[in-house]
């Protein structure tokens, strides 16, 4: 468990909390203190997310569904209230790809990763922001990516998405300043996450763990990113240590972007 407790009688929303830096998130806000609600389309692995916390003497409810389904939406943060009392922080971060060009691309994969990474965050801004409201403020933190910035090939709907991530992020500081709601987001370079296995699969053929090294060998620093460390980025955006930040996006990256930019 933490030493802080940055974050005692607040309640945190966790998107894509099942695995992942949404996992990570999760665990770190509890250990600090938070009442966590776990949303994931994947029952078991948001089951699991809970039994760990709980394991380790934090409070969790896991909500399962599609976090691009309005109605699962509106019941997620209905749940947060209902069960924890309101909504202090939103960390939005569940996230799909599927690769290929745009003329590759199917119409319904397009609208499946721009409806879960971009929609999504969205639909959970406009049903959470009323909530913190009634609790005179509160905090998002969206997970966008370096490839917003400074993408590679056959990665068009996910680097759209992550790009409109970052716009989004801009104009819901500047709405909701004066109501002390703060919105920022992060970019991370590769983190060693399912999804980033997956893509290590999908491109390294039988040797997955040589395509994992490659990509970390494109980070100055050397190596991949570690859930946890994006976690601890996500924690500080969404604490009071982050009062005067909103409307920034964060390179947590290994120096990728300096390389390439």
């Amino acid at each position: 468990m933490s030493t802080q407790q940055r974050f005692l009688n607040k309640v945190a929303v966790i998107t894509g909390a099942g695995k992942g830096i949404g996992r990570a998130s999760a665990i770190g806000f509890a250990a600090e203190g938070a009442a966590v609600v776990i949303a994931d389309i994947d029952a078991q692995a948001g089951t699991e997310t809970v039994r760990q916390i709980e394991a380790a003497g934090g409070r969790a409810l896991f909500v399962q569904g599609d976090i691009a389904d309005e109605t699962y939406v509106k019941h997620l943060i209905a749940e947060a209230v209902r069960v924890f009392g309101g909504v202090d922080v939103l960390h939005n971060n569940a996230g799909v790809n599927k690769y290929g060009t745009v003329d590759e691309l199917a119409a319904e994969d397009w609208d499946w990763i721009l409806g879960v990474n971009l929609r999504a965050t969205f639909l959970t801004c406009k049903y959470a922001i009323p909530e913190m409201r009634k609790r005179g403020g509160g905090a998002i933190v969206n997970t966008a990516s370096v490839q917003a910035f400074a993408s590679q090939k056959t990665v068009a709907a996910y680097a759209a998405s992550k790009g409109g991530i970052v716009s989004l992020t801009t104009t819901i500081a500047l709405d909701h300043a004066r109501e002390n709601i703060r919105c920022n987001c992060i970019a991370p370079g590769s983190v060693h996450t399912p999804m980033l296995d997956e893509a290590a699969s999908t491109f390294g053929g039988d040797r997955p763990d040589a395509m994992l090294a490659q990509w970390g060998d494109m980070h100055p620093i050397g190596r991949v990113g570690r859930p946890e460390e994006v976690a601890l980025l996500v924690r500080f955006l969404a604490s009071d240590d982050a009062a005067f930040i909103t409307g920034a996006c964060y390179r947590i990256d290994g120096g990728l972007l300096s390389n390439l930019l």
